[in-house]
């Protein structure tokens, strides 16, 4: 049985993946891993499938995944989760600023002490992205209660965390926030840092602002998922107060004071029906929840 699956998304690596196979296979031989390397090459437009090609015949326990056409990191791992046979599964970049001969007996290390997924925190980083890594754990701290510090880096999980995941697209970044939410013990391991060797890194800063409005999205539906009708209720209840305030106003103006402002009695009615629209939205959601989790 294959105890380790070391899983590594491709994209235009073709000159990192022969060092990184010959970096994994030297880890699984010196901790007496039973282990696989399952690489994907995500519609690369250089030679990476020729090399995967090639590295499959020289190394016995690589394999490889094809995408036709560019898919994303969270497909790419989507589908590196589904055919690893590994008891434990452990992602790693492709471009090497990660080693695996340190950092798969780290990680692996963790789990066997009873983590469910282990999180490599990244030391002596001192690259520009960095203020904005601190920022954006931060706030993952803050929101989600985790003790993480660097919740975009390497991890080991164990299989069962992962192989029933459905995530959307680059929700890869909250495995840990998405993992823990069922349950889940969650560590974290210090590991090392490397500049990569050949290449330049495919991340912007215009990835920064989505994955803050998937961070707000996710703390929404971890909160209120399984309870919309606390949302959508609870707002329709405030708007169908303030809609019966004015227009018990409208109608005191009325019947002592004379003819009422037709502008505000038309803003209320607006109130009023934005309120029934949020109460059905609530009673629609639950029935949604209701019937996907057989309750009817």
């Amino acid at each position: 049985m294959v105890k380790i699956s070391v899983v590594v998304p491709g994209y235009n690596e073709e000159k990192s993946l022969p060092l990184l196979a010959d970096k994994v296979g030297k880890a699984f031989r010196a901790n007496r891993l039973s282990g696989e390397l399952l690489i994907v090459d995500d519609g690369s437009t250089d030679n990476t499938l020729k090399v995967l090609e090639q590295l499959k015949k020289k190394h016995k326990f690589m394999r490889y995944i094809g995408h036709r056409i560019n898919l994303g990191l969270t497909q790419s791992l989507t589908d590196l989760f589904r055919n690893a046979k590994g008891e434990i599964i452990v992602f790693l970049p492709a471009d090497l600023e990660s080693d695996p001969e340190e950092d798969i007996p780290i990680l692996v290390k963790k789990i066997e002490e009873g983590y469910d997924v282990a999180c490599g925190w990244r030391q002596n980083r001192k690259e520009a992205k960095l203020v904005m890594s601190r920022v954006y754990n931060w706030l993952l701290r803050i929101l989600f209660k985790i003790n993480l510090h660097d919740a975009n880096w390497i991890k080991a999980f164990r299989r069962e965390t992962v192989s029933n995941l459905n995530l959307r697209s680059d929700w890869h970044r909250y495995l840990p926030i998405l993992i823990a939410a069922k349950g889940y013990k969650v560590g974290e391991v210090a590991v090392g840092y490397k500049p990569r060797p050949f290449g330049k890194s495919k991340y912007g800063i215009g990835r920064l602002v989505k994955g803050l409005i998937d961070m707000l999205v996710i703390k929404f539906l971890l909160s209120f998922g399984r309870k919309p009708m606390f949302v959508f209720g609870s707002l329709g209840l405030v708007l169908f107060v303030i809609g019966l305030v004015i227009g018990l106003y409208l109608l005191y103006y009325q019947q002592f004071v004379g003819s009422i402002s037709r502008p505000l009695l038309t803003f209320d009615m607006l109130v009023l029906l934005v309120s029934l629209q949020l109460f059905a939205m609530g009673f629609l959601a639950e029935l949604i929840i209701a019937s996907k989790e057989g309750d009817l």
